[in-house]
């Protein structure tokens, strides 16, 4: 299945759609945004088209809607750049022990406990 895909994104990539393709792996959250966007005001042009909106009310609600969804992406956006975070702390972490020729962690050795004789 994930060669399908592959196979399949390959194929877009180098036909016509190519430029089209390579920017919406370029820019993820404006594609995102985007199609958000879009499914937020057909669902509201279809759910208030019988309530009998002025044009300018329409016009509100549209750039409520677009801005809605932008904020919703970019809180979604949130969680990918802690990982990002995480995941270069990581790999700091490690590439930090890698370089050093002590352990990090060392295990302590026990104390030898003396024995007090009695005179």
């Amino acid at each position: 299945m994930t060669d399908f895909f592959d196979h399949t994104l390959d194929n877009l990539r180098q036909g016509p759609l190519g430029p089209v393709v390579r920017w919406i792996e370029a820019h993820p959250r404006l594609t995102a945004w985007f199609v958000l966007a879009l499914g937020m005001v057909i669902l509201l042009v279809v759910a208030a088209r019988d309530v009998g909106l002025l044009p300018h009310q329409w016009a509100a609600l549209i750039v409520a809607v677009i801005l809605t969804a932008g904020i919703c992406i970019w809180i979604v956006g949130w969680e990918e750049d802690d990982l990002r975070d995480e995941e270069a702390a990581a790999a700091e972490e490690l590439a930090a022990e890698s370089a050093s020729d002590t352990p990090k962690e060392t295990t302590p050795t026990p104390k030898k406990r003396s024995r007090k004789t009695k005179k």
